[in-house]
């Protein structure tokens, strides 16, 4: 009998080499429009391509497989899906053997509506990606027996953290440029079921990663000349690990010590690898605490910026999007911030035109704002999402154009809102991590970022990627500081 075990796994092992052997001749291309999680999924899906024997490319010309990471958060990406897959359909029309084209992402149920050119032949959605590989040779196959019109839709899992999976980025040593930065996933899902949004239902429900492997992974990220981490979630401040479901039924109590929540990881993170900065995006008002303010106040390797998105400053609007937090909820946790940690910055969303907006709630916004005054934010106007509880019960009403008007006056304020910010970092010396060279100047000017998320570019002189760099500020732009080098820490 044990003999017979050895020769079966021994058979295993031949075919999954040979299966490796086969498959290497597989170059994938994988491109991104999405959010930052999925710029971390891509990291997920060419782990999971390399381990089946899969090749990753950069070469769009020699892949066999294109991959497109995109989202449906906003009208505005499925255009832009729209408009590459118009421009990518010569790949497929004009070779003998075009490649596979999939799409990745939380846009997976518009799909078939969105492929107009008939050029995709497979979506997966971000809970799914463990079958790419099988999903893929399956198509191969039944191309070669001419099944031409074989396309292949997968839906989404409600369990997946893809924690003992390692991301791509943390060791591949042939990557064209050094990167010390990272994203490491820590949820994944949302439970919050904000009227506008398709995350809940493209996503699934929130969960959360085992914090021993965060603190593994980041540990070796280090190790690896990463200099600081972005961890990344849905909704970050709702992490919780060891106790969901008893909390839910309220068995067990906040003094039980049972569970580590946000900020218990943020402390545990920053105290055992107290020379890598660290980051989180995003959190939601509602769910921020008062110790996670306490832990980034605490410990100078966790950056001082918080991605804070409000969406709207009205108070109506806020209830029909379903934010569980008031306007002066938001404010409150504002003025907490700003005491706790002075130097804090802040960004926001903000989206103008939801359903039933009036002007009197536009001007709330524009109030808010100039309470706030934000450093930088996201703004756009709002799209009816198909799959939504506003696409199906709330009516679309404010006109275009006056969605146009709102987004313009946003985007005016919050820039003289950002100016007035970067005017106070005149003379000041920070502390810049090189990331890399300026895109407007990428001969003689680093680019970086401060611990406050500003963008930094000063001349190169002697510094190198990677380094920390005291960086004076003598001037500045609305999105960017610009300073000169005084010292490598």
């Amino acid at each position: 009998m044990k003999q017979y075990e050895k020769k079966d796994i021994k058979n295993d092992e031949i075919k999954n080499e040979n299966e490796e052997k086969k498959n290497s001749t597989l170059q994938t291309y994988i491109e991104n429009y999405g959010c930052q999680m999925n710029l971390f999924d891509n990291e997920i899906v060419a782990s999971l391509l390399l381990d089946k024997g899969f090749s990753i490319t950069e070469n769009l010309e020699k892949a066999n497989i294109i991959l497109i990471n995109t989202c449906s958060i906003r009208e505005k990406a499925e255009s832009t899906l729209k408009n590459r897959l118009q421009n990518l359909k010569y790949l497929k029309k004009n070779k003998k053997n075009p490649p596979l084209f999939g799409i990745l992402g939380c846009l997976s149920k518009q799909i078939k509506k969105l492929d107009q050119e008939n050029i995709i032949d497979f979506s997966i959605s971000p809970d799914s990606y463990r079958k790419i590989s099988d999903i893929i040779i399956r198509l191969i196959n039944e191309n070669k027996n001419q099944k031409k019109d074989s396309k292949i839709f997968s839906l989404h899992k409600e369990n997946e953290t893809y924690s003992d999976i390692t991301p791509y980025q943390f060791w591949n040593k042939n990557r064209k440029n050094k990167k010390v930065t990272a994203f490491l996933s820590i949820t994944r899902g949302c439970d919050n079921m904000c009227t506008f949004c398709v995350v809940p239902f493209t996503r699934g429900r929130e969960r959360s990663s085992d914090p021993n492997l965060i603190l593994k992974e980041c540990k070796i990220l280090y190790e690896k000349g990463y200099k600081e981490v972005t961890l990344l979630g849905q909704n970050v401040d709702s992490y919780l690990w060891g106790g969901r479901d008893f909390l839910k039924k309220q068995i067990l109590k906040k003094e039980n010590k049972n569970f580590i929540d946000f900020s218990i990881l943020l402390d545990l993170l920053a105290k055992k690898i107290p020379s890598m900065r660290i980051r989180f995006s995003t959190s939601n008002p509602h769910d921020m605490s008062e110790k996670v303010i306490e832990i980034i106040s605490k410990h100078s390797n966790i950056c001082n910026h918080i991605h804070l998105p409000v969406q709207s400053g009205s108070n109506k609007i806020l209830k029909l999007m379903n934010r569980k937090y008031t306007r002066e909820s938001y404010i409150s946790l504002i003025k907490k911030i700003r005491e706790k940690i002075p130097e804090c910055s802040i960004s926001h969303d903000i989206m103008t035109g939801f359903c039933h907006e009036n002007e009197k709630d536009h001007q709330e916004t524009i109030s808010l704002m100039n309470n706030i005054k934000y450093n930088y934010g996201y703004m756009f106007s709002y799209s009816h999402r198909p799959g939504t509880y506003a696409y199906r019960k709330f009516q679309d009403n404010v006109p275009e154009n006056v969605k146009k008007r709102r987004l313009k006056e946003i985007i005016h304020l919050q820039r003289t809102h950002s100016i007035f910010q970067m005017k106070k970092y005149i003379g000041k010396i920070q502390e810049v991590l090189i990331e890399g060279e300026s895109k407007k100047n990428h001969q003689d000017w680093w680019y970086g970022r401060n611990t406050q998320n500003i963008g930094v570019v000063f001349p190169k002189e002697s510094f190198i990627v990677g380094d920390l760099v005291h960086v004076q500020i003598i001037n500045y732009t609305s999105s960017t500081l610009i300073g000169r080098g005084i010292k490598i820490k």
